[in-house]
């Protein structure tokens, strides 16, 4: 089995940081492979550039949509197409963003259950959201973005058992903020988890591209 691999988001707070360059420029050269950010607030140009960048230094990229209507989920499933990114995470699933992903080869990854708030928190039972992306899973999306740290209920009991019953890529994002939930992490297998404000925190260490190795071989070890 793959181990499950590290998302690093250049995001604090489920917005992105105003020097996202400048730290991805300082840090390409970890051993992450997968970068990314979120749509907000930083001007799409910028993003553009951004992403652009981080193609050329061989990352795939990814674009995450904490936005609940369909208005701004097609917003930022056409910003995910503008800026090439390799997989589309988040977004309330529409029909109409799963098809712009299709016809553009990007990677859709959907939430599932009932989230609102930003930071976003997670409600809902298992046996829904196990349904629920079953059900998107059954309209060809690549996987599921579960917020299982975002959940108001037993977070480790949800993570472990929406990915042992989702045959497909289920991403646990948001508040991977010690070395006891990537423990967790490890012992769970998903396809991928990501960390953002922990980096911000410094929650594995003083440099930011020095935490992000130390979870990358911690995942590996």
């Amino acid at each position: 089995m793959d181990k499950p691999f590290l998302i690093v988001m250049l995001t604090h707070d489920d917005v992105t940081v105003p020097d996202a360059y400048g730290i991805f420029s300082r840090c390409r050269n970890s051993k992450a492979e997968y970068w990314g950010f979120k749509e907000k607030p930083l001007p799409p140009e910028q993003m553009k550039v951004l992403y652009s960048f981080m193609k050329k230094c061989g990352k795939k990229t990814v674009l995450e949509v904490v936005e609940y209507t369909e208005p701004e989920c097609i917003t930022g499933a056409e910003m995910a197409v503008d800026f090439g990114c390799d997989i589309l995470m988040g977004t309330v699933f529409s029909d109409k963003v799963n098809a712009i992903c299709q016809k553009n080869n990007i990677k859709y990854m959907p939430f599932v259950g009932d989230i609102t708030g930003r930071p976003s928190v997670l409600n809902g039972s298992i046996e829904d959201m196990v349904e629920e992306a079953e059900s998107y899973l059954a309209k060809g999306v690549y996987g599921i973005d579960l917020l299982g740290y975002r959940y108001t209920g037993n977070a480790y009991e949800l993570n472990r058992e929406f990915v042992s019953r989702i045959n497909a890529p289920v991403c646990i994002a948001g508040s991977i903020n010690s070395f006891q939930r990537i423990d967790e992490i490890k012992q769970i297998s998903p396809y991928a988890f990501t960390i953002g404000s922990a980096f911000f925190e410094k929650r594995f260490g003083e440099d930011f591209s020095r935490q992000i190795n130390t979870v990358c071989d911690y995942i590996e070890n």
